[in-house]
């Protein structure tokens, strides 16, 4: 039996991580979630021994935060020989195409627009939960 999947969030906006987790639970998602609102933190989280140690995750990631962006964070796991096969879903206000291609060029698995209206944004995240529900994610080596 594989180690539960564990799901990292990095989203600067209290509201919405609470949105976010509130609508992952409701699709009876049961995961570990553990959220950072500032990218360094995160990044140092990802490269720790403790990451290393503890198998499969799946990085949810918002691209516009208060120390840096997104991006570098995603440009530093997915060439990261041991990290690049977690799945990295972006999930940020940003529709804008340049940067959409930039995500996928840099090998983000899923990009989700975040809907500005509340009960959208819900919706969105309660179908990202079911779909988290059925995916498989990579064991980290």
């Amino acid at each position: 039996m594989s180690a539960p999947v564990k799901i990292v969030m990095v989203e600067d906006d209290h509201g919405h991580a609470k949105l976010i987790e509130k609508n992952i639970r409701r699709a009876n998602i049961s995961n570990e979630i553990v959220h950072f609102d500032h990218g360094q933190p995160a990044l140092d989280y990802l490269f720790s021994e403790e990451v290393k140690a503890n198998g499969p995750m799946l990085i949810l990631l918002d691209l516009n935060l208060p120390d840096m962006s997104g991006t570098d964070i995603l440009a530093e796991v997915k060439s990261d020989d041991r990290l690049k096969r977690a799945p990295v879903v972006v999930l940020t206000t940003t529709d804008d195409k340049t940067e959409i291609q930039r995500c996928y060029d840099l090998g983000c698995n899923v990009y989700i627009t975040k809907p500005v209206d509340y009960e959208s944004f819900a919706g969105a995240i309660r179908q990202l939960g079911l779909f988290l529900s059925v995916m498989q994610a990579p064991e980290i080596e």
